[in-house]
């Protein structure tokens, strides 16, 4: 056969490999109102960056029919190429081809690229679209799920993890988004379930649908399994590219400077009126944030889970930085479980890939009651305690109101190793606030007074003046200074400058044990 028949008949399998399970397949998930994993990897990465790993593995089964329905690249597309010009590894799962399930052969073509992410230090970007396991395969697909666990737990904290669900992930196929850094759903057509309705009905007799059980919106505020919902794939893979903005290759690589950028004009100036003086009264914490970091952007983390607490990136004077912020509109901003859950995870992730932590702090505590005793508060709060306590990334906090109990302390305060900790004039550092401790402290001489309402107030004044404010911590030196809300960006670029080059150390251990 000559050459030119050679390269005619590549050009002809590659082809057949572009086709995934046929026209009228991709014709039907174009009808899904989904993407082809093809077309989705377009999307996703730079223009024409993409190479193509495995692309004529087959399956080796021949139980059950398979041994004729064989298709080139058994239902998952691999490679790499850019993101923002950056070098990342990625499947993407073909709904197309025996309903993207896993087989022996798909599980090693996954695994092949997590091990190659693994020693060249390069993110690993998973799309999925897959019905489960092959069940004509048997024991040997589950092997092939577990074959992918273990190298998501290993490259756990070592190289980026990123899940997009873009269809269904079902059974055991849901703990390697579950173990990844990011997962990325699109509502109305991407669903995570450990089992699906149909057996929730046979054995709890609860009727409820796909969306309702697993849908986007479900774990994106529900179970916090989700990071992000979109709605739509264009919009979801565009969000995963703008998350590159602010991500390192790996565990040894600082991550992406930009060129800095001022806030809105005015920003400076609505800094002074953004707290309100009545103490009772919320605003939005992210008011505050877009007022200091560079274009006044941020990006946003678990937006719709424990909303009280905000987590994110953005950029301050070109410096990458996770940002975790109470929310006074929510709830006052206190901690509670989901909040608790979703700090640590954040904080730990920036922590593992060499980004520092700014933290806006106003917060009246955790919050009281009995599900939340029930449910693990102490629990769940100290893992956000640890995680802050074991970073050892530069930390910077910003008290703008509130910072009161054992929740001063879990806010990255001095005595967890923060680094720089400053005050506005309008921070409260107490025990409690002003009425709590007036009735603990007071409570036989307000209950004999003429007017204990009176009485009350006048000692919520006196507490008030003595503790609801920043000199005594400043005092002590756990505030480094109190200052004007307008010098918060400067103060941050600049302490960001100074310790560029921290060095931090835990002492030595295989790991530490944190509250799971």
């Amino acid at each position: 056969m000559t050459m030119d028949a050679r390269l005619k008949e590549l050009e002809a399998l590659r082809e057949k490999s572009r086709m995934g399970g046929g026209e009228a397949r991709l014709k039907a998930q174009h009808e899904r109102g989904k993407l082809s994993a093809r077309e989705r990897l377009e999307l996703l990465l730079d223009e024409d960056s993409f190479v193509e790993l495995d692309r004529f593995v087959t399956h080796r089964s021949t139980d059950f029919g398979l041994e004729e329905r064989k298709f080139l690249g058994d239902g998952v597309v691999t490679g790499y190429g850019t993101i923002r010009g950056r070098p990342v590894y990625v499947f993407s799962q073909d709904f197309t081809v025996l309903g993207g399930s896993l087989s022996e052969t798909h599980a090693e073509k996954i695994v092949k690229l997590q091990d190659h992410a693994m020693r060249t230090g390069a993110p690993i970007i998973g799309l999925n679209d897959s019905g489960g396991a092959r069940i004509q395969e048997g024991v040997v697909s589950l092997g092939g799920y577990a074959d992918i666990f273990l190298r998501n737990t290993m490259a756990s904290g070592v190289v980026p993890q990123i899940s997009v669900v873009l269809g269904p992930c079902a059974g055991g196929a849901v703990y390697s988004p579950a173990i990844t850094d990011f997962v990325y759903m699109v509502r109305g057509t991407s669903y995570m379930f450990v089992t699906g309705p149909n057996v929730v009905k046979t054995v709890t007799h609860e009727d409820i649908d796909m969306e309702g059980l697993g849908g986007a919106d479900v774990h994106a505020a529900t179970s916090g399994v989700a990071h992000f919902a979109h709605d739509s794939e264009a919009e979801s893979l565009a969000a995963v590219r703008e998350l590159f903005r602010f991500i390192p290759q790996n565990n040894s690589e600082a991550p992406p400077e930009a060129v800095p950028e001022d806030p809105p004009a005015d920003a400076r100036d609505r800094l002074l009126t953004l707290v309100p003086d009545n103490p009772n009264k919320p605003y939005d914490m992210r008011d505050v944030i877009g007022a200091i970091t560079d274009g006044g952007d941020f990006y946003e983390v678990h937006e719709q889970f424990g909303p009280n607490l905000l987590v994110g990136f953005a950029h301050l004077g070109g410096h990458p930085v996770g940002i975790v912020a109470n929310q006074p509109a929510v709830l006052a901003g206190v901690l509670d479980i989901d909040a608790s859950v979703k700090g640590a995870r954040f904080v730990r992730f920036c922590d593992a890939f060499n980004i520092p932590l700014v933290v806006f702090e106003d917060v009246p505590g955790f919050l009281p009651g009995v599900a939340q005793e029930h449910g693990g508060i102490i629990r769940h709060g100290a893992k956000l305690l640890f995680a802050f306590a074991e970073a050892t990334v530069p930390k910077l906090t910003v008290i703008t109101r509130k910072a009161y109990g054992g929740a001063y302390d879990v806010m990255n305060s001095k005595h967890i190793r923060g680094d720089l900790n400053y005050a506005w004039p309008t921070a409260e550092i107490a025990v409690m606030g002003p009425k709590g401790a007036v009735e603990v402290l007071y409570r036989r001489e307000l209950a004999g007074a003429d007017d204990p309402q009176a009485a009350a107030e006048e000692r919520i004044e006196e507490y008030r003046e003595m503790f609801a404010h920043p000199y005594v911590a400043a005092a002590r030196g756990f505030v480094d200074d109190v200052i004007d809300p307008r010098e918060t960006r400067d103060r941050l670029v600049s302490g960001l400058d100074l310790l560029r080059n921290k060095r931090d150390r835990n002492p030595p251990s295989k790991h530490g044990n944190i509250p799971l």
